[in-house]
This record gives C-alpha cells, sequence and structure tokens, in this order.
C-alpha cells in the first residue's frame, strides 16, 4: 500500500483495489505542497472516509465527491448532511462493527473531539467525532486515530483491530500533544510505523514533531516524520 501525506490530516491511500482519501482537506490547507495540485491529489479517487464534521476535515469532500462518484464513509450525520448536498454514493457508520466495501473494510472507534460545521455563523451539529479502522486483505491494518485525546479505550480498539499503521495526531491544544501521543503510542499500541499529522498547519497549533519525536525516546524509529506531499510504502 502507499500512503501520502497533504498536510494536516489529509492522507490518500493506494491499495491497489481502492484509492481511499482521508479527510481530503485540500483547497485553503496552508500544508498543502506548492507541487500538487488538488486534482492530482484526488485523481482516482474511489472512497472518502472522514473522521469527523468540521471543516478542516470535511474540506473538498463534496466536490471531489460529484467529480468522481467516489464512495463516502462517514458518520449518519455527515452521510444525511452530504446527501443534501446532492451525493448519492454514501456508507454511513458509527461506533462499532466493520462493513465490508469489496477491496477493504472500514470501522469507526471513539474519538474524544467534537464534531460540526460552520455555517453562516453557525454550527451544525454533524455527529460524533470517530477515528477509522481500515483493513485491506493481505495487509497491515491501518488505524487514523482522527483528532482525539489518549483515553484508556485505545487498549481495545489494540485488542480489538491490532492495528500496525498508526495515523497520530499530535498538534496540541484540539488534539493530543508530542508527550500524550507518544503514552498512547507506547503504552496501548505495538504500531510497526507511526505518521504524525495535524502540526503546523496553523499558528496555535504545535509547528512540528520535536515534542513527539523527544517522546517517544527509543521507539522513535517507527516514526515516519513525512513533509507534505511525501509517501511511504506500507
Amino acid at each position: 500500500m502507499k500512503l501520502t501525506w497533504y498536510g494536516h490530516s489529509a492522507f490518500k491511500l493506494e491499495t491497489g483495489a481502492a484509492t481511499i482519501l482521508f479527510d481530503p482537506f485540500l483547497t485553503g490547507n496552508p500544508m498543502f505542497p506548492d507541487a500538487t495540485t488538488p486534482e492530482e491529489a484526488t485523481h482516482g479517487a474511489t472512497h472518502i472516509i472522514l473522521t469527523h464534521g468540521h471543516d478542516d476535515h470535511i474540506g473538498d469532500s463534496i466536490d471531489i465527491l460529484k467529480e468522481t462518484g467516489a464512495q463516502l464513509t462517514a458518520n449518519f450525520e455527515i452521510c444525511m448532511w452530504a446527501t443534501r448536498q446532492g451525493i448519492e454514493n454514501i456508507n454511513p457508520m458509527n461506533s462499532g462493527g466493520m462493513v465490508d466495501t469489496g477491496p477493504f473494510r472500514v470501522g469507526m472507534v471513539r474519538a474524544d473531539h467534537s464534531s460540526s460545521k460552520q455555517s453562516d455563523g453557525e454550527a451544525i451539529y454533524l455527529g460524533n467525532p470517530h477515528g477509522i479502522i481500515v483493513e485491506v486483505p493481505g495487509q497491515k491494518v491501518l488505524y487514523h486515530m482522527g483528532d482525539t485525546d489518549i483515553f484508556s479505550d485505545m487498549a481495545l480498539i489494540n485488542e480489538i483491530y491490532q492495528p500496525k499503521i498508526g495515523l497520530v495526531p499530535v498538534g496540541d491544544r484540539f488534539t493530543m500533544g508530542g508527550k500524550t501521543a507518544a503514552m498512547a503510542c507506547q503504552r496501548f499500541f505495538k504500531f510497526d510505523t507511526i505518521v504524525p499529522c495535524h502540526y503546523g498547519t496553523f499558528p496555535i497549533l504545535d509547528q512540528n514533531t520535536d515534542a513527539f519525536l523527544t517522546a517517544m525516546g527509543d521507539h522513535s524509529g517507527k516514526v515516519a516524520a513525512m513533509a507534505p506531499g511525501d509517501f511511504i510504502e506500507i
């Protein structure tokens, strides 16, 4: 599988049978790479998966869905909101269970955060926030934590799904900071590869992964700290 980071929490996962976009905040994303166009980032998308409803995570989803015909997987409230924007190919979910999309299985798990979209100065409630589990046959299980603080039930997520690839927010203020994110990774999971995200996008977030890498200590070799536009094979 090929994993590309576009800054913030926006990732593309190419599995051969599917091209999945997570939280595609591309337009207006200060970290989106200059050398890449949004069209290049979204080319061939077959699925979009959203962790929650904040604007910096929904991002360009509606336009991409209309252009590509990709399937939207999100919580029930986000999917119903998307139908009001003209989207028909939806896969509504909530916490618990797994759904077989064909090329992969997807599940939603708890995240400690909030979820709404700003519209005309008002906040539209868009259901609970989630982390995302993706199981591709024959590949390592991927866990996109979404926006979250640490919580002890992460131990159950590891026990149930046994993820080996972790996409982990480390930017502080709205999510875990570096020290807490390192604690979560080391106490609750047995990741082979950890990709830090949700940092550096805005001035109020931590601007780099230094605190996370320091706190990871002897386990820092598992961390793939990518520049926006970079990819890794996982």
